[in-house]
């Protein structure tokens, strides 16, 4: 662990505390947050979490949720105004102020001590205290071991537990990832000594699904899947207006790319989706072919070796011609990659 005791000393007497964490949140996101926040409040800290954008309802159910403030709803002035009186501002599960958007520079000029608590590659150099851990499967990961370190483990209750334990649960793929270690597993081991029903979390999360986004999601595997054997690669790219014939919600894409890695034989995947404003791009892949790498180095992007995500600002068809016309050079690559 860092330096926790400079942690310690910043967090001995109860402070002006915010929380921040990546645009459209995901589980492991908003659960370490959440749980962070619960675990700060119980120490007698005044504590606002704040998210740049919305996220799915089906995470709506993590204690706290109610209080979270949603940046893009709410008043520009009041989320300035609770980032310049913040004594300490954590941001969590992103290392790059642009995953914030306009709030990534309030966060820069703010005079309050920033806490960094994050596990994917290349971080930004801006925090005043850096708890960064590339070899953790979660940040949910992370701030349980914080909190632990800090010697307060005893105050991790089943809401701060059942938070913390679906951004790991989801961001180790329910436990099947490479990233999933011996620490997850006791973790998940003392979670589930405090109360915590595991097998309702994955309910709430995986078996919550619209009508609608499980009629897209068939669309989407029948008609919009494609799959390049040359280069082990498939990929499924939607347009804005399918996105809006099945109404799609925040969340209703998600997990949508790991369809087409999980294909036999398959070692890169993408998902490329035309958000009207820029064209979004998940990619993934398995043993040592690094989608960090070719997201960072082709779509302005980046994450962790085998999941990462990217932008593109041009056409959805150019994009998916671009992203096509790039596979040869990696041909040899994809078609060796070691995957265990």
């Amino acid at each position: 662990m860092h330096d926790i005791n400079a942690l310690k000393e910043l967090l001995k007497e109860p402070k002006e505390v915010m929380i921040t964490t990546h645009h459209k949140p995901d589980a492991d996101a908003l659960g370490s947050s959440l749980g962070l926040a619960g675990y700060l409040k119980k120490k007698g800290h005044r504590v606002t979490v704040i998210t740049p954008s919305d996220y799915p309802s089906f995470l709506n159910w993590m204690e706290g949720n109610d209080d979270v403030i949603v940046y893009s709803e709410k008043n520009d002035g009041l989320v300035q105004r609770i980032v310049n009186e913040s004594q300490v501002i954590f941001c969590l599960d992103f290392n790059n102020l642009s995953r914030i958007n306009e709030m990534g520079e309030y966060i820069r000029q703010a005079p309050g001590t920033k806490v960094l608590v994050d596990h994917h590659l290349q971080p930004e150099d801006f925090a005043d205290l850096d708890f960064a851990n590339t070899s953790a499967a979660a940040t949910a990961e992370i701030v349980y071991d914080l909190i632990k370190a800090m010697g307060d483990a005893d105050l991790i209750d089943t809401g701060i537990g059942e938070c913390l334990y679906a951004g790991i649960m989801t961001d180790t793929g329910s436990f099947r990832h490479p990233s999933t270690s011996k620490n997850v597993h006791l973790i998940i081991a003392d979670l589930l000594h405090i109360g915590v029903k595991t097998s309702d979390i994955h309910r709430l999360i995986y078996d919550s699904s619209s009508e609608l986004r499980l009629r897209f999601l068939g669309y989407a595997l029948k008609d919009k899947l494609v799959v390049l054997r040359e280069y082990n690669t498939a990929y499924i790219s939607i347009t804005a207006d399918e996105l809006k014939a099945y109404d799609s919600k925040t969340g209703d894409t998600e997990g949508l790319v790991n369809y087409a890695l999980s294909i036999d034989g398959i070692v890169f995947a993408a998902l490329i989706i035309d958000r009207t404003n820029a064209v979004k791009m998940s990619f993934r892949s398995v043993g040592d072919f690094s989608a960090n790498e070719f997201a960072r180095e082709h779509f302005n992007g980046g994450g962790h070796k085998n999941a990462a995500g990217g932008m593109s600002l041009d056409t959805l068809e150019n994009t998916v011609a671009k992203f096509e016309s790039l596979l040869p050079q990696y041909k040899d690559k994809l078609q060796h990659a070691t995957i265990r």
